[in-house]
């Protein structure tokens, strides 16, 4: 169906498109680790699938009727600003459909090391906490046992 939202599996990643109708996909060009670059442009399914499997990501409510879903979706074709945290092409898919510039891969990429810091932190902070409760714990005096 024209307007919908496509990914595929892509070297650990989802890659993103809008599908065109007629067989045709608009997304940002591929990448290989920030190296290759392509602008934004139209391309076959089975290009823009490259041999993998096609999901159809469904959304609930759209913003805008697929009419104008299209249109945004053409008018970015040759932006060539490609950037992988900022300008990607689920940050260009969600501008498509919801007009929000977004990506939750990006996003929950960026969270995973702060995430483990606070963890690291938080451990390191409760070892501390015990080291300091040993040392400055008040100390019972020795018993000296006698013999009778």
């Amino acid at each position: 169906m024209p307007g919908a939202h496509l990914i595929t599996p892509w070297l650990g990643f989802a890659h993103h498109g809008i599908y065109m109708g007629e067989g045709k996909v608009i997304h940002y060009g591929a990448l290989v680790y920030d190296i290759i670059r392509k602008p934004v442009e139209e391309v076959t399914l089975q290009e823009f699938a490259g041999g993998r499997p096609v999901f159809l990501v469904q959304h609930e409510e759209l913003p805008f009727c697929v009419k104008e879903i299209l249109e945004r979706a053409r008018s970015r074709l040759g932006e060539h600003q490609y950037r992988l945290l900022s300008n990607n092409c689920e940050h260009f898919v969600e501008w498509c459909l919801h007009d929000v510039h977004r990506s939750f891969q990006v996003e929950r990429a960026l969270d995973f090391p702060r995430f483990m810091g606070e963890r690291i932190q938080a451990a390191i902070t409760r070892f501390l906490g015990r080291v300091a409760t040993r040392i400055l714990a008040p100390r019972k005096p020795a018993v000296r046992l006698r013999k009778p």
